[in-house]
């Protein structure tokens, strides 16, 4: 027979009734219950002042605060935030304290209760977490293995105009493929460099990246146009984890001997700024030494790829025990007379879908997968196990 859970209210009242039976002493009701003579004492005179609603739970708080902010403080605080919406606690508590220097202010962080308090601070919505693949291989065996790209920081030219160097490297010879000024992070200018690289040197097996513009983007996969681009090459891209920009420390270490030789000074224009890009990596792939090649200057290093860049961008092609199916205009394809959202980014492209247990298929872009659809919810989980909203 189990026992049966007592709570502490069930227990007082158990105790007064016995104790109105005057069956036991106090002493010996103590004993019984498991209390001290002071607790049950205390019980007995509550239940004589209060009678019924003595037993119910009594707050714990104290009754006195002796540092609480007067009440006087609390209003003139709350009216000048109502004159001024947009301030906070630290603005607030300098701007009062200037107006009415004998008043005793509380802390910043005691303001910011306050306003919490009076509804005046609302909770900023957490951003959805955007499923990575984790971090990305580091082995690079021979050149054009693995190329990486990024933007290095912009600066404002001698005419007041931004500069926005895109640069390429291959990570085997450290060959500064190129350095480009573009305008901004857009996706045709950005794309139109790498039709030229693959143009002149082919294609890369991989290319690894941040997960800025254009070359992320927050969709399944983190595929972005220019990804989704390069998978119908036959590149797989490849993202440094967030906030971890040494997983690309080799690009790094570039742009910091970039920014120490090409842009200090900068340029007194775009075309100015172009001629120090390209006396830059002319000098550092053929004069300058490399001592990660024992030496040698990327130059002597680096060899085209064997990859030519094709006239026509390829078909996806997906084993014959995958299902292939196509993304519709609004992001989504058609699976057991049902929709399901994949990705904006995927539009007008094929994806393969192959079963690997009863109602969970992988889905695939090319060779790169992008997650996992539960035909039970009829949704994609991500990489970190998510599933992806509808679009």
């Amino acid at each position: 027979m189990p026992w049966k859970d007592v709570n502490a209210m069930e227990q007082r009242i158990q105790f007064i009734t016995d104790w109105l039976r005057k069956a036991h002493t106090v002493v010996d009701l103590c004993a019984l219950y498991g209390i001290s003579r002071k607790s049950g004492y205390k019980w007995i005179e509550r239940y004589l002042k209060e009678g019924p609603d003595w037993v119910l739970d009594r707050s714990h708080s104290a009754r006195v605060i002796a540092n609480k902010t007067p009440l006087e403080v609390e209003q003139v605080l709350m009216q000048m935030r109502a004159l001024h919406p947009t301030w906070g606690a630290r603005k607030l508590l300098h701007q009062v304290g200037l107006q009415q220097p004998a008043l005793r202010l509380p802390h910043e962080s005691t303001v910011c209760d306050m306003l919490r308090r009076n509804g005046l601070i609302t909770a900023k919505p957490r951003r959805r977490a955007i499923g990575h693949p984790g971090r990305p291989s580091s082995v690079v065996s021979c050149p054009n293995d693995s190329w990486s790209a990024d933007f290095k920081g912009q600066f404002r030219l001698g005419d007041a105009s931004y500069s926005y160097p895109l640069t390429v490297t291959d990570n085997y010879s450290r060959y500064l493929l190129a350095c480009k000024g573009l305008t901004g992070t857009l996706l045709e200018p950005t794309k139109a460099v790498f039709v030229r690289l693959f143009n002149e040197h082919g294609l890369p097996r991989r290319i690894k990246t941040d997960n800025g513009c254009p070359f992320a983007a927050a969709t399944l996969g983190r595929l972005s146009q220019l990804s989704v681009w390069w998978l119908r090459l036959g590149i797989l891209p490849e993202l440094s984890e967030p906030g971890k920009p040494q997983q690309n420390g080799r690009h790094e270490r570039m742009h910091r001997t970039l920014k120490a030789e090409a842009t200090k000074p900068p340029g007194a224009n775009a075309a100015a700024q172009q001629r120090k890009f390209n006396v830059f990596r002319q000098e550092y792939n053929e004069v300058r030494p490399h001592e990660a090649l024992e030496m040698s200057t990327p130059a002597q290093v680096y060899q085209s790829s064997p990859r030519p860049m094709p006239s026509r961008l390829p078909e996806m092609v997906y084993p014959d025990r995958f299902e292939v199916r196509y993304v519709s205009a609004n992001g989504g394809i058609r699976w057991r007379k049902q929709w399901v959202n994949v990705s904006s980014a995927l539009v007008g492209q094929h994806v393969g879908l192959e079963v690997v247990d009863d109602g969970l298929l992988n889905v695939y872009f090319g060779v790169m997968k992008l997650g996992r659809l539960h035909e039970r919810h009829m949704r994609i989980e991500d990489h970190m196990g998510r599933f992806r909203r509808c679009a």
